[in-house]
């Protein structure tokens, strides 16, 4: 058993941990392992998805703002991912920072991936955000807040660029994707507890629909969809991936 400091952070921090991938839910394998027990996997193969995203480059800040003010795209016929929580159902309101990192030759995502202790989602690889506040005023202030208290990433240092549709999940979470642009230098200082480490992946390998894989397996007799996508070595799934693809197809001209 953790010791009861780590029980009790692990509590106070599952308020903004749990809505990334949604509480109750397996962790996925990292890549080339086998499914956690209790788990087993009906269809892994990679399917070619919609047509890649190569014409998008270069994106200036003005274009993805344009792109993120259209209506977003209905979800695809086999976008299995993608479901919309049931009436009465107990729904719990978050907000996730989409950070956009604008090198002088580079446009790159900045994600995180979580410590190896935490109760829930240990390892994963996820944006900054959690849960939203009663003293939050908006969406965006609850991405911009968490994102500061995990990451050290300054509010001031972030232009908001728009939204991408809202990603509901099925432990009831109803997640809200702020984009925000990020020109360097920054300091980032990282809360040891919950985030394990950062990395910047090249936006343009998101913009790739082909790089997305569809998938399923069942959990406790239950059935689920998820989008995955694999990058160096590094396994990206579940709502994480399932927004990247969404910002996949909202970027796309």
């Amino acid at each position: 058993m953790p010791p009861a400091s780590v029980s009790r952070a692990n509590a106070f921090h599952n308020n903004r941990l749990q809505a990334r991938g949604g509480h109750g839910e397996p962790s996925e394998p990292q890549v080339k392992l086998p499914f956690p027990k209790g788990i087993a996997p009906i269809r892994l193969a990679t399917r070619r998805l919609t047509p890649a995203a190569a014409s998008l480059f270069p994106l200036s800040r003005e274009a993805i703002v344009e792109r993120l003010a259209r209506p977003a795209p209905p979800p695809e016929l086999n976008d299995l991912h993608v479901i919309a929580l049931k009436e009465g159902v107990r729904v719990t309101e978050a907000a996730v920072l989409v950070p956009l990192i604008a090198h002088a030759d580079a446009l790159n995502v900045l994600l995180t991936q979580r410590t190896a202790h935490l109760a829930d989602h240990a390892g994963q690889i996820s944006f900054p955000g959690g849960r939203v506040e009663l003293s939050d005023a908006s969406r965006e202030e609850t991405a911009l807040r968490e994102t500061e208290e995990e990451i050290g990433l300054r509010r001031a240092q972030v232009e908001l660029l728009g939204r991408l549709p809202d990603y509901e999940i099925p432990s009831g979470f109803r997640i809200a994707p702020v984009v925000g642009w990020i020109e360097p230098p920054f300091e980032l200082k990282l809360d040891p507890f919950e985030v394990e480490a950062v990395f910047e992946a090249p936006l343009e390998y998101f913009l790739a629909a082909e790089n997305y894989q569809r998938r399923e397996y069942r959990f406790r007799g239950r059935h689920r969809h998820y989008m995955a996508i694999p990058y160096e070595g590094r396994y990206i799934w579940g709502a994480t991936a399932g927004m990247l693809y969404s910002l996949c197809r909202m970027l796309q001209d």
